[in-house]
């Protein structure tokens, strides 16, 4: 019986060790977008409509998510936009940033566009 059971545990364990091998990490490239006080609603919705847009136009992009800042803190510095998108790998993000569909984005932003900040990170857990 003894025997069953430390055959278990390490079958268990050995099992746990496989599963997390397996689990890949995601680089994460975050941008937050801070808009000019005289950027009119309609461009500030076109630029975030196109930034949307950009994951059924490049095949890199593994996940996009995106908001808008509801922080009680007033810790945004003037940051109201947040998008997150994941990359398989580094060179997938840099395909990315070169691509013509996220060239053509970034010409709707220099109006509109007061603060931006980008972090890119690998996921840790």
């Amino acid at each position: 019986m003894k025997k069953i059971l430390l055959f278990s545990l390490f079958t268990v364990f050995l099992y746990t060790g496989l599963l997390s091998q397996t689990v890949s990490k995601e680089l994460r490239h975050v941008v937050l977008f801070g808009w000019k006080d005289n950027a009119d609603t309609a461009s500030v919705n076109k630029a975030v409509e196109a930034f949307r847009k950009l994951p059924s136009q490049i095949k890199a992009i593994k996940n996009f998510e995106w908001g808008t800042n509801n922080s009680p803190e007033k810790l945004n510095n003037g940051l109201t936009h947040c998008f997150l998108l994941s990359f398989a790998s580094e060179k997938d993000r840099d395909d990315y940033l070169v691509h013509p569909a996220h060239k053509t984005f970034t010409e709707l932003l220099p109006g509109i566009l007061d603060k931006v900040t980008v972090i890119d990170y690998w996921t840790q857990k």
